[in-house]
C-alpha cells in the first residue's frame, strides 16, 4: 500500500481550510485518512494559528515511506522537515 501525505479540503464555500492526513494513494481527495496529522487554515491572520502539525507523527510516516504532495512538501520545508 502506497501512502501519501496530502490535504483534505474542509470548510465552507470560498472559506476553505485543510486537514493534513496520511492517505492511501488510491483514496479520493476527501476520503477517510489513515491518520490525521494536523490542519492548515490559509485565511487565519495569526501565524501561530495558521498551522497545527503533529511533527513527530509526520516524521514517522516519512520514515516509513510516505511521499508528501507538493504543497505539503513546501509547508514541511518551512517547519524544517525534509521530505523525499
Amino acid at each position: 500500500m502506497a501512502v501519501r501525505l496530502r490535504f483534505k479540503r474542509m470548510g465552507k464555500r470560498n472559506r476553505p481550510f485543510y486537514r493534513l492526513g496520511a492517505f492511501d494513494k488510491e483514496q479520493k481527495r476527501d476520503g477517510k485518512p489513515l491518520e490525521l496529522l494536523g490542519y492548515y487554515n490559509p485565511f487565519e491572520t495569526a501565524k501561530t494559528k495558521k498551522f497545527d502539525l503533529k511533527l513527530d507523527r509526520i516524521q514517522h510516516w516519512l520514515k516509513v515511506g510516505a511521499t508528501p504532495s507538493l504543497k505539503v512538501k513546501t509547508i514541511l520545508k518551512k517547519h524544517g522537515i525534509k521530505g523525499k
